[in-house]
């Protein structure tokens, strides 16, 4: 491992410059957003070199950036963001991930804190009987016939359209929960195979399901317009495209690594494998990755749906009556073509973010019409003992990272050291100290994801709003945590 003291060129006290001169090959610098409470784990990690390695992909435009989450990933760093130029550039599964579009949906609700809270033994028993949860776990939802097709087309759509969910849920879902240029047919047989049953599928991992408090409020303004306030409970959902996103990513990655050898790319790291973006390999990643997104969306549709419906039978009322409306649902691993300044004219990149958050300004053309005035809603969950953070994204991120922010708290320890490390008996005695409700599905499954293999989320999201890249919208703490 470098000795990254000599490669760390400070640009301020949140921001960290890696020259071009620190590796060999770099074609931009690399930018890692870290605050001083965060910058001794990133000198143990070898995610900076990861940074590094992205830096030197062809056609990668300015910088290659990390946020404040960053720890190590396949080929791209988790908190990874680079921005390709469309004619000279490369699209790389690694900068995507194996879980496609793997995001976060938040409801809010006007149900009382309290009233969640004497009723979080009812509602973690409840929703961990009613939502799917682990590795392979199935749902009631079967795809029949050309339904398969209709879903990585459509996406949330598909769901809402077919009694799973509302129709103003799409407003409030990053790209209206669909990517348009989604191609079924780029989705292969046993990509299609492992999906089938999965809609409506929490899984495991870092997948989780939150009943949460509105604990204070930081920007009334923005809080109104996202409908969030002091005191209420609010839902939320983070799983993404099951095993269905994990085998297009499998199968792309073996196209990927012939495709380096047609092209000729001398790369530092195979798993940075990728092909020129309109390429034909690089077309059909794209599309089989946009299905997969589609995907990610209507599953986590319906896993709401489900939530609604449990809920319902909880608080004896139907969820209009209980505003369990959608905040928003943001995807934080996906690649996607964008509009951004570059060098004072406009240009459309292909922008990866590998546990990054979209976070556009207020005024952006993409937003809802309810978040045009005050920028876009950011989720940032934290561990499950701490807190989690809506956030709005500013000019400044989308000048400096493609109109980007960190993803979540990020790991500090791996699951392989998380096991080691925990006890399982003593996280849950801490977690009902901090008055949390956990369902988990495995004792393993606790243990990776204990409170302390994460960082402070505190520090990563002062570090984003210190950095200019995200104003704190509100803060909200677990009531009731479901795990797969």
């Amino acid at each position: 491992m470098p000795d990254w003291t000599k490669c760390f060129d400070s640009v301020s006290d949140y921001k960290i410059k890696i020259p071009r001169t620190c590796f060999e090959g770099m074609r931009v610098p690399g930018i890692i957003y870290a605050g001083p409470e965060l910058l001794d784990d990133l000198k143990s990690d070898d995610a900076p070199q990861q940074v590094a390695n992205v830096a030197t992909l062809p056609g990668i435009v300015e910088y290659s950036l990390a946020m404040p989450d960053i720890h190590y990933g396949y080929g791209f760093p988790i908190g990874g963001v680079a921005a390709m130029s469309v004619e000279e550039g490369v699209i790389s599964p690694g900068g995507v991930g194996f879980d496609i579009n793997c995001g976060v949906r938040l409801l809010a609700s006007a149900i009382e804190a309290g009233d969640a809270r004497a009723k979080a033994d009812e509602l973690a028993t409840k929703l961990f009987r009613d939502v799917p949860t682990g590795v392979g776990s199935t749902s009631d939802i079967r795809l029949r016939g050309g339904d398969m097709d209709k879903v990585l087309q459509r996406g949330a759509a598909w769901a809402a359209r077919n009694g799973m969910g509302w129709d103003e849920d799409l407003e409030y879902c990053e790209s209206g929960g669909a990517l348009e240029d989604a191609d079924p047919g780029e989705v292969g047989r046993r990509a299609r195979e492992r999906g089938a049953n999965q809609l409506g599928t929490l899984g495991a991992g870092n997948h989780f399901i939150e009943v949460q408090e509105v604990e204070e409020i930081f920007d009334d303004r923005a809080a109104r317009a996202f409908g969030l306030e002091k005191g209420m409970a609010a839902v939320m959902i983070h799983s993404g495209s099951r095993g269905l996103g994990h085998q297009v990513c499998d199968d792309a990655i073996r196209t990927m690594r012939e495709a380096v050898v047609r092209y000729g790319y001398e790369l530092p790291d195979r798993q940075l494998a990728c092909a020129p973006v309109e390429s034909p390999e690089g077309r059909a990643y794209y599309a089989g990755m946009c299905a997969a997104a589609n995907f990610a969306w209507a599953n986590r549709q319906c896993l709401a749906h489900t939530v609604r419906g449990t809920m319902e039978r909880v608080f004896g009322a139907s969820a209009e009556r209980l505003g369990l409306r959608l905040v928003y649902d943001v995807a934080h691993n996906i690649a996607k073509f964008e509009e951004h300044e570059v060098g004072g004219k406009k240009r459309r990149l292909c922008v990866h973010r590998k546990g990054a958050t979209r976070a556009f300004a207020a005024g952006h053309p993409e937003l809802a019409r309810r978040h045009a005035g005050v920028g876009q809603p950011v989720i940032v969950p934290g561990d499950m003992g701490s807190a989690s953070y809506v956030m709005a994204g500013t000019p400044q991120a989308m000048a400096e990272t493609w109109g980007s922010v960190c993803h979540g708290a990020g790991r500090v320890k791996s699951r392989t050291s998380a096991k080691k490390e925990f006890n399982a008996a003593t996280v849950l005695e801490e977690l009902a100290a901090h008055g949390v409700t956990v369902r988990a599905g495995s004792k393993k499954s606790l243990l990776e994801e204990a409170p302390g293999a994460y960082k402070n989320v505190d520090h990563v999201v002062n570090t984003c709003v210190n950095a200019g890249l995200a104003t704190i919208v509100a803060r909200l703490r677990p009531i009731v945590v479901i795990k797969g």
